[in-house]
C-alpha cells in the first residue's frame, strides 16, 4: 500500500511541474494552451546523468497560436526534473496587416 501511494504522489508531482512547464513555455512563446490541463502519453525507465535509472514520463497538451487551430505539445520529464519541451510546428499571424 505504501508503494502505490508513493508511486501515485511522486506522478501527480511530476503531472503538477508538467503542467507549470507547459503553461510557462506558453507564455513564453505567445500562445494560449488549451484545456488547462497535461495528459501522459509515455512511461518509462531511463538513466540520469549519473547512472541512476529513473522514471520517464511524456506528458501531451494542446495549444493554440491563433485561436483557430489545435496543435499539440510535449513535456518529457526525467524522475521530477524537465528534460525537455517540444512544440508542432504553428501558424504565426502577423500583427502588421494592412488595409487597403
Amino acid at each position: 500500500m505504501g508503494f502505490a501511494y508513493g508511486y501515485w504522489f511522486n506522478a501527480q508531482k511530476a503531472k503538477e511541474i508538467a503542467l507549470g512547464t507547459a503553461i510557462a513555455h506558453c507564455l513564453t512563446m505567445e500562445v494560449q494552451m488549451l484545456d488547462g490541463y497535461v495528459a501522459l502519453i509515455g512511461i518509462g525507465l531511463k538513466r540520469n546523468k549519473s547512472g541512476k535509472i529513473q522514471l520517464r514520463r511524456s506528458f501531451v497538451f494542446e495549444f493554440s497560436s491563433t485561436g483557430n487551430e489545435r496543435y499539440n505539445g510535449t513535456v518529457l520529464m526525467l524522475g521530477r526534473r524537465v528534460e525537455s519541451i517540444y512544440m508542432d510546428p504553428y501558424r504565426i499571424e502577423s500583427a502588421g496587416q494592412f488595409e487597403g
